[in-house]
């Protein structure tokens, strides 16, 4: 049975309750969950969240996942692959979107300034025939 999010109407999130360190981040980012869930054991479920990096925050190895994600940067700066050290990479501003299908590497990651981002998580549950 598939995982449904909750049904939510125009509202103003408490943005100074609710953030977490997400799982594969070091300092310097944060989590708040908006709705749904997924439980990445069983490859179901749908997740959004904003996801926070702090000033000068910087990953220093690429991410993979078995999940779609769809990332839109809501303010600030992202730096997308810079080496280990923090250095190179391509910046972008506001306004930037990615949708990565399951198994794409991406990342790293670094802002200078800081930035959020809006993040969309979810499994293909479509029914195999």
């Amino acid at each position: 049975m598939p995982i449904v999010k909750e049904h939510l109407e125009f509202h103003v999130p408490d943005m100074s309750t609710g953030w977490r360190l997400p799982a594969g981040y070091s300092g310097g980012a944060q989590e708040k969950i908006l709705a749904g869930s997924l439980d990445e054991a069983n490859k179901r479920g749908h997740r959004t969240r904003l996801l926070k990096l702090d000033p000068g925050t910087f990953t220093k190895a690429p991410f993979v996942h078995d999940y779609w994600e769809e990332v839109w940067l809501v303010s600030g700066d992202l730096i997308v692959g810079n080496d280990a050290e923090g250095n190179g990479g391509e910046n972008f501003d506001v306004a930037a979107y990615a949708c990565r299908p399951p198994g794409a590497w991406h990342g790293p990651f670094k802002s200078v300034n800081g930035c959020i981002l809006l993040e969309m998580h979810y499994y293909d549950e479509t029914p195999k025939a």
